[in-house]
């Protein structure tokens, strides 16, 4: 599923008004942030087009809110919609779903943690969980 040939990855964090990115490095060995999309200035499929062109991606890797029962609501429809025009966009790249159940929440554990306010966490807490999906789908999840 996620061999050296699908590597580099880019990791998605889907969200209504900033959508997180992470990448993995060209061996898939470590998930790091990239930057955080502010969808109201830019556009996020080209802004994700052009990420994946400079950093040469194999892999799309798009974080899928699953219901804690495991079944798929609004916002799960909603990222599968985004995830139809991503992959309309670039053919090319597959593009994989991964269950991202409690990334943000852990990802924002790890900020508090490493002694960031709230205020600073929301500058990143979107590229924190979106490295949080890209490792769930590095280690088999």
């Amino acid at each position: 599923m996620n061999g050296e040939d699908s590597h580099p990855a880019l990791g998605i964090d889907h969200g209504e008004a900033r959508i997180g990115i992470a990448a993995t490095d060209p061996l898939g060995i470590l998930a790091h942030p990239v930057e955080t999309i502010d969808v109201r200035k830019t556009d996020p499929l080209e802004r994700i087009a052009a990420l994946a062109g400079q950093r040469l991606v194999r892999t799309l890797v798009l974080g899928l809110p699953v219901r804690i029962d495991g079944t798929e609501g609004t916002a799960a429809a909603k990222v599968r919609a985004f995830g139809e025009k991503l992959a309309a966009r670039l053919p090319g790249i597959p593009l994989v779903f991964v269950d991202e159940a409690y990334t943000t929440l852990d990802a924002a554990e790890k900020l508090r943690e490493a002694g960031r306010k709230a205020k600073q966490q929301k500058a990143v807490i979107d590229q924190a969980a979106a490295v949080a999906i890209l490792e769930a789908w590095m280690n088999g999840g």
